[in-house]
């Protein structure tokens, strides 16, 4: 009969531990998830910025000689991040591709214009900076036009600053959430041996010394569970780096060293704290109180 209640209060016990470490583990990985989010905000938002791009229309008198001094200080300033040369050949030939028939066919010349498409960094992409540019340039002689998306930079910035401020305050909420939930993790798990240390008290055990064992255990549940946490982390940032490289995940390793490193002793960090005033808690019980 004592064999088979050993035996359940095993299973019991490994079951306890069991959820404990599924508990931080998961926990730790989606609080991981958003950490990535967090360090790289700035650098999807960036990748967006970088898309948009300021358009220069030339004039058909202007000379091969301005054209290509133009390109080469627009290559040297540090607004541009890349340029790109299109003849009216070209741009005739992706609009008529776009539209699915030969436009020139039935207008007989060509009315479009050369052009050179700015793409900037993204810390130069406001509503002031590229007004600012889109002036300086529009004031060239050899230049006809100055075309770019206003409206869509307006609103991709105004977009930016609402995400950036959301996702701190979600960052915040979840990560009280998590330590809510190992907190409780654990607790469940030191209850159910909550007549041991009353136990272990009664016989003359200090404070420590029984809390010494629990802790360790705890710690111990908190590095597996941080190390499936990681391990999952590293499998997602992976997928994500292979199906969208040009957003580098890789590329700063002191970050992403940092974020481990954080998730993994936030675990273990967690599980002390938790383990320690859980088993106070008990110890500081009278023996007819661990029954409620």
């Amino acid at each position: 009969m004592s064999s088979s209640y050993e035996k359940y209060q095993k299973r019991r016990l490994i079951s306890s531990y069991f959820s404990v470490v599924i508990s931080i583990s998961l926990v730790l990985f989606l609080l991981g998830l958003l950490g990535l989010l967090v360090l790289n905000t700035k650098k999807v938002a960036d990748h967006f910025k970088e898309q948009i791009a300021l358009t220069i229309y030339l004039k058909d008198t202007a000379k091969e000689v301005e054209v290509k001094q133009l390109e080469k200080s627009l290559a040297l300033a540090e607004y541009t991040k890349s340029t790109q040369y299109i003849s009216k050949e070209e741009a005739a030939e992706q609009h008529s591709e776009e539209i699915g028939e030969n436009f020139m066919e039935f207008l007989g010349y060509n009315p479009l214009q050369n052009s050179i498409d700015v793409y900037f960094n993204a810390d130069y992409v406001s509503e002031e900076k590229i007004a600012e540019i889109s002036q300086e340039l529009t004031n060239k002689d050899f230049v006809e036009e100055v075309v770019y998306d206003k409206p869509l930079i307006a609103l991709l910035n105004d977009n930016v600053k609402k995400i950036s401020f959301w996702i701190l305050i979600l960052s915040g909420i979840f990560t009280f959430i998590a330590v809510l939930l190992i907190n409780s993790s654990i607790r469940l798990s030191v209850y159910a041996k909550r007549f041991t240390i009353k136990t272990m008290q009664m016989v003359g055990a200090t404070k420590s010394f029984i809390r010494k064992p629990f802790i360790w255990k705890s710690i111990r549940l908190g590095i597996i569970g941080s190390i499936l946490a990681l391990i999952g982390m590293a499998i997602i940032l992976y997928y994500l780096d292979k199906n969208f490289q040009e957003l580098q995940l890789l590329e700063d390793k002191v970050l992403l060293v940092g974020l481990f490193a954080g998730v993994f002793i936030l675990g273990i960090l967690i599980s002390w704290f938790s383990t320690f005033f859980a088993t106070q808690r008990f110890l500081n019980l009278q023996t007819d109180e661990l029954y409620y």
